[in-house]
């Protein structure tokens, strides 16, 4: 809607909290530290509504209890985990009816970085956790590639216009690794000097558009002749499927 803002709440070294405000009222998604978001809180007179939480590391959750402690609201999590202080447990499907005056929140289950990781999806705002980054994505810590394949491929096939909220800023270190996947592809390339000048300005380079991924981000593009080329000169041998193709180019950005 409109008349709903989105501001990054930075925390930690690169983390963003996402907040969400619609006159007085606010929604934080991933509130890995509370004292940020009660500071902007209360320098706005803002009124916390509910928070939505993508998976269960603690840069996205250690925040929740103090939150809660002053402002008692509705901790939208997932279904598969025991968070503390999530007390709406969803899972693939649900609608998540977060604060007035928001479109619902469609929940996507999104494995790989996590097994519980979860995608808050309104209709043109994605709310991806550590799954999707600008020219990257996150890595694999308990889910197996083939289902961060999958997870991603799902993203990849919202509309072009869709916003994508990542919850840290790696576009920089994503780009030139990208870019030795890919050196010849020119929206990269400008799409990287683009992402120099934000960050040397101090701006984010967050939200993306998954129509810019899918143009720039390696793992989107693992079905491109010269992406499968390249991951397969760094697997040292044949890749058989798309999913090996996303696997090969995982465990290079792993060690790069």
């Amino acid at each position: 809607m409109s008349d709903v803002a989105i501001e990054p709440i930075r925390a930690f070294d690169d983390n963003y909290i996402w907040m969400l405000v619609r006159g007085e009222d606010a929604l934080v998604v991933d509130p890995g530290d509370a004292a940020p978001v009660l500071a902007v809180l209360n320098q706005r007179g803002l009124q916390l509504r509910a928070i939505l939480v993508t998976h269960h590391h603690a840069d996205h959750i250690g925040g929740i209890g103090e939150l809660v402690a002053r402002t008692p609201v509705p901790v939208y999590g997932p279904a598969r985990s025991g968070i503390p202080g999530v007390d709406r447990r969803v899972g693939e499907g649900d609608r998540v009816f977060a604060m007035a005056g928001l479109a619902p929140f469609r929940v996507m289950e999104v494995p790989g970085h996590t097994l519980d990781h979860l995608a808050f999806y309104d209709g043109s705002r994605l709310f991806c956790g550590d799954t999707l980054f600008p020219c990257g994505c996150g890595r694999v810590f308990e889910g197996t590639m083939a289902q961060m394949h999958a997870s991603l491929a799902r993203l990849a096939a919202l509309p072009a216009t869709t916003e994508v909220y990542s919850a840290h800023e790696y576009s920089l270190a994503n780009a030139v690794f990208a870019l030795a996947v890919e050196p010849n592809n020119s929206c990269l390339q400008a799409r990287q000097r683009w992402m120099m000048s934000c960050r040397a300005e101090g701006h984010p380079t967050v939200p993306s558009l998954i129509g810019d991924e899918l143009e720039t981000n390696p793992f989107l593009r693992v079905e491109e002749a010269a992406v499968a080329d390249a991951a397969r000169r760094a697997a040292g041998h044949p890749l058989t499927s798309p999913a090996e193709v996303f696997g090969a180019l995982r465990e290079w950005k792993n060690r790069f």
